[in-house]
């Protein structure tokens, strides 16, 4: 299909405060002598969105070309959804977190390759979408090499594609693989501290996609049909310092993880089974042979400490001491050594796994 490549009437995309929001204004794109400068194309059923060059981007013209550019995508994906695609569609969803992480990016001067990047997976997406393909992949691309982080909820989120509850937590899936992408190509950039408050939006995408899956079918006011989907635990991660194991070396916001699962245990008025806590440890060499091992059961009992302090039954509290032997980051070649263990933090964990009855 041949694409008009005439200068367009478009919205201007205003950078809000929120990511992922665009707040519209009217502008007109002009060609002004480059010919280089991308233009919007707004034909359906092919890709071929290109966002200017990185040394190209220092000009009103190439910055409102690739705005208009974005606000076209945005209007196809509208279009889907207009056309009776639901929004919580997997791969709308999908389309759009990419476009999100992608304008994300683009408008903190990102000058790599992934909000390019990004948005071609978007429109990939979109594309399959438009022409009606079937089935439409569900794999993800670590764009821009990003780095493959947190491999523990790649996990969680892969066994929610083979539920039943899958239906009602699409969504959530779908922008938590991409937020993961997302936190591995700010890791690639700046280290871990950098893709912190990416790998935490992915957390609670996990979460509530799991939480979703669980409740999916059931309806809170009537009697339950029939049993309920067949879930994992619910897990929080508790992580410490390095070389620590006592309360005050947990890092404070993991502690968010544990309330948050019991506040979602209580909001489904679910019954609790049991807890299993996993203890974990880096891969830095410790005092001693079984070094690693006695810190991941120090740790564990620390975390024992603090359940039975939320009113935890400490005869439903079981254990396992795993030392250093499942790692969910390597962060091979960080330095300096600073740099190290605070990427290495994911690792100095109890994996808290709250067992739901059926």
């Amino acid at each position: 299909m041949a694409c008009a490549q005439e200068p367009v009437v478009v919205q201007q995309n205003a950078v809000s405060g929120a990511r992922g929001q665009l707040a519209l204004a009217p502008l007109r794109i002009w060609i002004v002598g480059d010919s280089e400068i991308v233009q919007p194309l707004e034909c359906h059923g092919a890709q071929q969105t290109q966002l200017n060059p990185q040394a190209r981007r220092i000009s009103d013209e190439a910055i409102h070309a690739d705005l208009a550019s974005y606000e076209a995508t945005q209007g196809r994906i509208q279009a889907l959804n207009d056309g009776g695609r639901p929004i919580r569609d997997y791969h709308l969803s999908k389309a759009q977190c990419w476009l999100d992480v992608s304008f994300h990016e683009y408008t903190r001067n990102d000058r790599s390759a992934f909000p390019q990047e990004a948005l071609t997976e978007s429109e990939k997406l979109i594309v399959d979408m438009e022409n009606g393909v079937s089935p439409i992949p569900t794999d993800t691309a670590l764009v821009n090499d990003a780095k493959h982080l947190r491999a523990d909820l790649w996990q969680r989120l892969k066994v929610i594609h083979g539920t039943p509850g899958f239906a009602c937590a699409a969504q959530k899936v779908a922008c938590g693989e991409v937020e993961l992408v997302h936190a591995g190509n700010e890791f690639n950039q700046q280290q871990w501290r950098h893709s912190k408050p990416y790998i935490q939006i992915a957390e609670d995408l996990v979460n509530e996609a799991e939480a979703a899956a669980r409740l999916c079918g059931v309806d809170p006011g009537g009697p339950v049909a029939g049993p309920a989907p067949v879930m994992g635990p619910l897990i929080a991660n508790v992580v410490f310092e390095f070389d620590r194991d006592q309360y005050r070396d947990i890092r404070t916001y993991s502690l968010e993880s544990v309330d948050r699962a019991l506040a979602t245990i209580e909001s489904e008025k679910r019954e609790l089974a049991g807890v299993t806590l996993v203890g974990h440890a880096d891969r830095m060499q410790g005092r001693g042979f079984d070094y690693n091992q006695g810190l991941s059961q120090r740790r564990a009992q620390t975390v024992r400490e603090l359940l039975i302090g939320r009113g935890i039954d400490p005869a439903r509290i079981s254990y396992e001491y795993r030392g250093d032997t499942q790692q969910v980051q390597q962060c091979d070649g960080v330095k300096p050594r600073a740099a190290l263990l605070e990427c290495l933090l994911p690792n100095r964990r109890v994996e808290v796994q709250f067992q739901l009855a059926q």
